[in-house]
């Protein structure tokens, strides 16, 4: 799959990234290379390998979920810009 200007344009558009025009070229390179690196990784032979669920066998370690502060909304509250109904008022971030 070779990757054209118009996917380019796309890809920066859905990512939010803003590319100059003069550059536009040299990210298409960019992922025709990503591209290429990945085709080569589907041709290894990985019929003999068992699929791994974990980097190591070490059990994982949980602790007892215990509260050791709670009932703390005014205080962690006061320390918000704004505040409103006993939550953070943020701005709007979804157009």
């Amino acid at each position: 799959m070779a990757i054209d200007r118009q996917t380019v344009n796309r890809v920066a558009f859905l990512a939010r990234l803003k590319i100059d025009d003069d550059k536009i070229e040299a990210t298409e390179e960019e992922f025709n290379k990503i591209l290429n690196w990945v085709e080569q990784l589907n041709e290894v032979n990985t019929d003999e390998v068992e699929p791994l669920s974990a980097v190591n066998d070490l059990p994982l370690i949980c602790r007892e979920d215990n509260v050791t502060e709670g009932s703390q909304a005014d205080k962690i509250l006061a320390n918000a810009p704004m505040a409103e109904y006993g939550y953070f008022v943020v701005p709007k971030v979804v157009e």
